[in-house]
């Protein structure tokens, strides 16, 4: 993906043409196409002003994920508003607790379930995951362990992050982790630290780099909250 070189960020609005509404719904509908287990004709797509709004109906919760994960990579995209239906049919549905035992059975070897610390609700395919961790990763990989289950509509993840309390927590450790990734220039992304708080100011050129952005502060241990103010530019 083509990104405009950081020393050019002041003169962005000249070295980087703006996308009409057309030209974004095509960069996205493209961007579907490329994805292996997508089929363009199962999910609608329109563009207006950055914001991308994704409908239609898809056989499983992890081609819906897919679907969103390649519009979050497309450059001109602001935001998403997403309205695509997993549509299991009569063949595919499996009832709630069939999918329940293989969510339990996929989280056998996790810690927090060992110690009753979360909570799993299933509901028409639904799965709804509650309690708390102590780091935003483990947080994500409940989420992540479970999107392939066959059955499942939906994942809603409220599961809290009590961070460890730790004396301190280091700017530069979080600054460190954004400069290695190629695509976050720390030159224009910056990092304020306060507590076990960190929040992240400046400019990024895609959802997907906002993501990624949070997902490498959140690394850091002892970081209970990350307030992620990154605004998304062409």
């Amino acid at each position: 993906m083509h990104l405009c070189k950081a020393i050019e960020i002041h003169l962005l609005h000249n070295t980087c043409k703006m996308k009409n509404n057309s030209e974004l719904q095509k960069d996205v509908l493209n961007a579907i196409k490329w994805e292996p287990t997508l089929h363009a004709a199962e999910i609608g797509v329109t563009a207006k002003d950055g914001v991308v709004t994704l409908s239609g109906n898809v056989s499983s919760y992890s081609k819906k994920i897919s679907a969103e994960d390649a519009v979050k990579k497309v450059r001109g995209v602001k935001a998403i508003a997403e309205d695509i239906i997993v549509d299991l049919g009569n063949i595919d549905a499996k009832d709630d607790s069939k999918i329940a035992n293989s969510i339990v059975k996929a989280y056998q070897y996790f810690d927090e379930v060992l110690n009753d610390n979360l909570k799993i609700i299933v509901e028409n395919g639904n799965v709804y995951l509650d309690g708390q961790v102590d780091w935003k990763l483990r947080k994500d990989a409940y989420e992540e362990s479970i999107k392939n289950i066959a059955g499942i509509k939906k994942i809603t993840n409220v599961i809290k992050v009590k961070a460890e309390s730790t004396d301190f927590l280091e700017r530069s450790k979080v600054e460190s982790a954004l400069t290695r990734h190629c695509s976050i220039d720390d030159k224009i992304v910056k990092v304020e630290v306060k507590g076990d708080t960190v929040k992240l100011t400046g400019l990024v050129h895609s959802l997907h780099q906002k993501e990624e952005a949070d997902r490498l502060a959140w690394k850091a241990k002892g970081v209970g909250l990350v307030e992620n103010e990154l605004a998304v530019i062409y």
